[in-house]
């Protein structure tokens, strides 16, 4: 046990003195502050909205009908200030091209319009909005000329319909957002800190420094003392950059009320922030394990990616595999009852699971209780391969000669 503590703190201060472990740690933490802040920034930057507003132009020879449209373009286009002209249509074109109006809708009836623009836009949505609008228009324009006054149409239209619904189980719109962010985290924690663990063993090994190291510490708490070390100070960077998005959020948490997105993500669960702790630290610790076992099978450090590759393939069609279901919206489909169970993809699989439909408990209990006998197994077999790569060198040993050293009686 003191061996692996000494390896644990010696391996965790590597990590906190390394720049560019705390320069990345510092651009994230800033990266979320300024987005946080954009509203408030945006709000102290913008003048007063009624200052200006583009002119858009209502003409109709039917000037009641014109009054009409007017009254309900402007609830709809609210960045305009709507105008009913009264010249004529050269003078409305002319006042479009000099730049006095941005836009007109010229009416020939209720039900067809000329949209005169200077230059078109391609993310100009004016005309589908006014024909949603000029439908409505269009109605309360019949029930008028029936009889109906306008405010007896206006409340026929007007009418709303109320509506609610009860989730007996899971809601997948509202948990979508935090289940992807932990399933990306996890996805760029472990492919960052599983090639700085292998990066490191590869190091040490190639300085012969692991000629020393070897002799005098055990290989399983040397591996074990690294990979936790890693996981540490993984977690201490997802803390801080976390940490500050909550502290973040919450000081401007009403500039930022209406942000769907940022509720969702910022309101978690309790008891799901729970299993993504669990599911973290378990995924990242098997892949881990195996990181640092490759690692410590080659002889230079420009290797290090070559061998690594097939684990980092292996977790991106894992990663591939639980997106396409979290997309397709069937997040309990037979691929993912499946991959629940695996455990080098259960991190991810078993939690969209668990944050996206309902899951019996004991599914759950099977599922970690797999991945933490698996994680115990990958780490006792890593620190064999650990202990018989890291003397090898010259050529990149085969794989059966690994296997044959690992299991050779000592």
């Amino acid at each position: 046990m003191k061996q692996f503590g000494k390896i644990f703190n010696f391996e965790l201060k590597g990590y906190l003195k390394n720049k560019v472990f705390v320069g990345i740690t510092i651009f994230l933490v800033i990266a979320i502050a300024v987005a946080t802040f954009i509203p408030n920034i945006v709000a102290l930057f913008k003048s007063d909205e009624n200052k200006y507003r583009p002119a858009m132009l209502i003409y109709s020879e039917n000037a009641d009908l014109a009054a009409l449209v007017g009254q309900y373009f402007e609830a709809a286009f609210t960045d305009y200030e709507i105008k009913i002209s009264d010249g004529s249509i050269d003078d409305i074109k002319e006042q479009i091209v000099s730049g006095e109006a941005e836009c007109a809708f010229v009416l020939s009836s209720a039900s067809s319009y000329t949209y005169y623009v200077n230059n078109l836009s391609m993310y100009d949505a004016n005309v589908e909005i006014a024909n949603t609008v000029l439908q409505e228009v269009y109605r309360v324009n019949a029930m008028i000329q029936n009889g109906l006054t306008p405010e007896q149409a206006g409340e026929i239209m007007a009418v709303q319909i109320e509506s609610s619904t009860t989730t007996l189980g899971k809601d997948q719109i509202q948990n979508f957002f935090y289940t992807y962010i932990m399933i990306f985290a996890l996805y760029m924690v472990i492919l960052l800190y599983g090639q700085m663990v292998s990066s490191n063993v590869a190091t040490e090994k190639s300085s012969r420094a692991m000629e020393l190291l070897i002799t005098s510490a055990k290989p399983t708490n040397m591996m074990f003392g690294k990979v936790m070390a890693s996981c540490v100070a993984g977690l201490m960077q997802l803390v801080a950059v976390f940490g500050s998005a909550v502290v973040f959020y919450n000081i401007n948490k009403a500039s930022l009320s209406e942000n769907a997105i940022m509720n969702a993500i910022f309101n978690i669960p309790v008891g799901l922030l729970f299993y993504m702790l669990v599911f973290f630290v378990l995924g990242f610790l098997i892949y881990a394990f195996i990181y640092g076992a490759v690692g410590s099978t080659v002889s230079k450090l420009e290797d290090v990616n070559t061998a690594t590759m097939p684990i980092t393939y292996l977790f991106i069609i894992a990663f591939m595999v639980v997106v396409f279901s979290m997309t397709s919206g069937n997040v309990d489909n037979i691929a993912m009852k499946i991959c629940s169970y695996i455990p080098f993809i259960s991190p991810m699989a078993m939690f969209t699971r668990i944050a996206m439909s309902t899951v019996a408990w004991y599914e759950i209990v099977i599922s970690i209780g797999v991945l933490i006998g698996s994680v115990v197994g990958v780490g006792i077999l890593a620190a064999r391969i650990y202990r018989v790569g890291v003397l090898m060198y010259g050529t990149r040993p085969k794989l059966g000669m690994i296997i044959k050293n690992v299991f050779k009686k000592q």
